[in-house]
């Protein structure tokens, strides 16, 4: 029901938010996680900072809306709808605690169906108001009800409450990993959301569309795998830091559980792209798919990267850590320079021709940010690079070998949705089935782990 200008519009404004969410966080997420035994007080000293940021920041960004809109071609639409979006400011930071108690217990079951809850009812509200005619507001409203419901479901499941007090002493103690990891989720946040940025201030709302929904569905893919090891496994390298053998072996039963779900789903959703999205939108969005298929397999790194940063994090390798995001930024921003003056190409079959030079030119940065990466956790961990590889080579070589015969099944079929079963159906019995008579013992956990919600 919407257009590709309305979903470039909201586009737009999730720049703004995406900076906004990380100071809300203010790195102490993760320095909650990586400390091992957090109390009381520094839970509640952390929650009301967080909130009194976002609201401050709410205030400062309702104040700045019509600049937003000058950024983009001074589209008044713009302001009314920044300042209803970034609501979802305060709700988020009300539930990061909560959240944060859940990931630290190893708990993502209850994560997962606040998560579910919030999905069901946003995408409800967001698709009436899209039958009768709320246009951009639709994707509005969906996030802050999404929002919203996530933070009542996850207060009413958790016993845990603030206490009316404030602690400098204990805000001042996470201060050292935290301060690292905000000044890390900046640059992150600075490489994940630039492309929008120009894109939509270059090239316009429509194409800035294009991109918003490939990004969109890419990272739903994403940023569950990655979600998946912050919640289970950093809590897990925290508990085992001072033991190396035990944390050594905690490490490659980490880089095979990720390489036995990150490959075939990414890759898999790589082959599956023209499908799923025929299937969801018919034709209407068949430029974005090139651009999803592109995003995937940068993702696979990206996944990669997200666990290495885990480990470095669970031994306290703040500085590291801020190093290769600062050169993963660097990677980007040169790449970005090269490929930007290709950014508004267009031919008469490809609207986003531009845009696919530019999200190569950030593949390249993106495997450059791996392998430093990896070269540093080989370092820093004293695992050995042969491992490391022990460890990823047998999924990605099933899964390598599996897709072609997925893509051949599923040409033998026309309709979408018949594609799509056929294809799914053939990669899980010849991925399953090829992990289980090869003995693998990943794969029993992995079921045991979507069984109990935590890795044993």
């Amino acid at each position: 029901m919407l257009t590709q200008e309305e979903f470039g519009l909201v586009g737009a404004v999730l720049v703004f938010q995406a900076f906004a969410s990380l100071l809300v966080d203010s790195g102490f997420f993760s320095a909650l996680i990586q400390r091992k035994h957090p109390t009381r007080l520094d839970y509640s000293t952390v929650f009301w900072f967080n909130l009194s940021i976002a609201v401050a920041l709410y205030a400062v960004l309702y104040v700045c809306a019509p600049f937003i809109a000058g950024c983009f071609q001074n589209d008044a639409r713009l302001i009314p709808l920044s300042r209803a979006l970034f609501l979802s400011l305060i709700l988020n930071a009300s539930a990061l605690v909560q959240t944060n108690r859940l990931m630290k217990a190893m708990d993502v079951r209850m994560v997962a169906v606040s998560n579910s809850i919030g999905l069901v009812i946003g995408g409800v509200t967001g698709i009436v108001l899209a039958l009768t005619g709320f246009g951009a507001w639709a994707i509005v409203w969906q996030t802050l009800a999404t929002s919203a419901t996530k933070s009542v479901v996850l207060w009413t499941a958790s016993r845990w409450r603030p206490m009316l007090c404030f602690s400098w002493t204990s805000l001042r103690s996470y201060f050292g990993i935290g301060s690292k990891m905000l000044l890390t989720s900046f640059l992150n946040t600075v490489f994940l959301n630039i492309y929008s940025f120009f894109i939509g201030n270059r090239v316009g709302l429509v194409s800035l569309g294009y991109y918003t929904q490939s990004d969109k569905w890419s990272k739903m893919g994403i940023t569950s795998l990655s979600t998946v090891l912050s919640a289970s496994f950093l809590p897990a390298l925290s508990a085992v830091q001072d033991d190396r053998e035990r944390f050594c072996a905690l490490v490659s039963k980490m880089n095979r559980f990720t390489s036995y779900l990150t490959f075939p789903a990414l890759l898999g959703l790589m082959l599956m792209a023209t499908p799923i999205f025929h299937l969801l939108f018919g034709h209407k969005w068949d430029p974005s798919i090139v651009l999803f298929q592109l995003l995937l397999f940068r993702g696979v790194f990206v996944v990669f990267n997200s666990l290495y940063g885990n480990y470095l994090l669970a031994l306290g390798h703040g500085t590291a850590i801020v190093k290769l995001e600062v050169l993963r930024d660097v990677a980007a921003v040169i790449a970005l320079a090269v490929t930007f003056p290709f950014m508004d190409m267009t031919r008469p079959d490809d609207p986003v021709y531009g845009i696919r030079i530019l999200l190569w030119g950030q593949l390249a940065a993106t495997v450059i940010t791996w392998l430093a990466t990896l070269w540093a956790c080989v370092r820093l961990t004293r695992i050995t690079l042969r491992s490391y590889a022990e460890d990823m080579v047998p999924y990605f070589a099933q899964t390598v070998l599996i897709i072609p015969i997925m893509g051949a099944v599923g040409a033998l079929v026309e309709p979408a949705w018949l594609k799509l079963v056929l294809e799914i159906a053939v990669g899980l019995l010849l991925y399953i089935g090829g992990n289980r008579f090869f003995g693998s013992k990943i794969q029993k956990e992995v079921f045991e782990y979507f069984r109990k919600g935590q890795i044993s």
